[in-house]
């Protein structure tokens, strides 16, 4: 009877260790989630957009860099963090084990594309993804949605 007892604590304890798929991400000052769209046939300030969120503050780049290579952020209003704070709630987990970093062919069509990077313990992964989503995976499609609205939010 112990060892049945013991056997059933032991595999509750590695089921308990397992990190759940569906766990949110964790923002902080040095876990953050940067976000953004660009559009190349394109005129204008709203061409290139990105964002830097973190658990306290929002940020924008004034850089305005078509590759995201290049970014200087500036810290904006706590009421426009307020409205952007929940989009790590929606940002998906799978992401963050695939090997590609490009999804589609972002802006090859005139469509524009997300840029999207994710820093955890200073560990960055990027991503750059087609607007069109019959040219990615089923499982980005609400996290781009999401990124799309929280950009028009920012930009109202």
């Amino acid at each position: 009877m112990k060892k049945i007892i013991l056997g059933f604590l032991t595999i509750g304890i590695l089921l308990s260790c397992n990190k759940d798929d569906d766990s949110e991400i964790n923002i902080n000052e040095q876990n953050f989630l940067i976000f953004g769209h660009f559009y190349g046939e394109c005129v204008g300030e709203d061409c290139v957009e990105t964002f830097k969120l973190t658990d306290k503050s929002l940020f924008e780049d004034t850089v305005d860099d078509y590759n995201g290579q290049n970014m200087e952020f500036v810290e904006l209003d706590n009421d426009l963090f307020e409205q952007v704070k929940n989009l790590t709630n929606f940002f998906p987990n799978q992401l963050l084990n695939q090997n590609e970093t490009v999804f589609g062919c972002p802006d090859c069509a005139d469509g524009g594309g997300l840029f999207i990077q994710y820093s955890e313990n200073g560990n960055i992964k990027s991503w750059r993804i087609d607007q069109v989503k019959s040219n990615i995976p089923d499982y980005l499609h609400n996290f781009i949605d999401k990124v799309n609205e929280k950009i028009t939010l920012i930009n109202e």
